[in-house]
């Protein structure tokens, strides 16, 4: 009715099983999500919501037909954990707990839902915890096409209480050059080629791509 570019089918499984009025009745989602692609002639990017995109789901998503997955990793902003705010408002102690138990830590970070997925021949948009130019060129080089934020650009609205366009227009050009910064330090005239720049991965975000078989892919990607 909108003429819309795409449609994006939001997977927020997380969330629903802390909600009190939660639907957990998951049965059939892959099918339908299969059947949406095959109806429609838009292309459908299936999005996670703060716990992560694994590499066996996003095969699963690709054989379904999806045209694109956007990763919604671990340590961004977490709808699941927002509902902590709500039950804690409601009285309800049971989501309450389940909230902080599980909204913060359960998923997998964003920079392993990128590489793991970024595999598989699908575009690969990454949100979850991207806050700077920085960010975006760091994804980009892991893996991902494009880059989606929200935090950023809703902090000076929450400042003020109200929309302040000029503040939002604002954050957004210092973000883009910090990118810029960050491209030309790299040598990068264009952002397809951050996905050739050197990375190095450290600690446990290391630990858990090796366990898990990825970082070994990643090297070959960059040679």
């Amino acid at each position: 009715m909108i003429d819309a570019d795409a449609v994006a089918i939001h997977l927020n499984f997380l969330q629903e099983a802390i909600q009190p009025e939660g639907n957990v009745d998951a049965r059939g989602c892959l099918a339908s999500i299969t059947e949406v692609c095959k109806a429609i002639k838009k292309p459908v990017i299936v999005k996670e919501t703060g716990a992560g995109i694994s590499h066996g789901v996003a095969k699963q998503l690709h054989a379904a037909g999806v045209s694109a997955i956007d990763v919604g990793g671990l340590g961004g902003t977490s709808l699941a954990a927002a509902e902590i705010y709500r039950a804690s408002a409601e009285g309800d102690e049971l989501c309450e707990h389940l909230g902080h138990l599980f909204g913060w830590d359960w998923g997998i970070t964003t920079v392993e839902s990128i590489v793991e997925c970024s595999v598989l021949p699908l575009p690969v948009i990454a949100t979850g915890g991207i806050r700077t130019g920085i960010d975006v060129a760091k994804s980009m080089a892991i893996g991902a096409d494009i880059c989606s934020a929200a935090l950023p650009f809703l902090m000076p609205i929450i400042d003020d209480e109200k929309v302040n366009a000029d503040k939002v227009i604002a954050k957004m050009n210092e973000l883009c050059e910090e990118l810029k910064v960050a491209m030309f330090l790299t040598g990068c005239k264009a952002t397809h080629e951050l996905k050739d720049a050197e990375v190095v991965v450290t600690g446990e975000t290391r630990a858990i791509m090796e366990q898990r078989g990825f970082l070994a892919r990643l090297n070959m990607a960059k040679r």
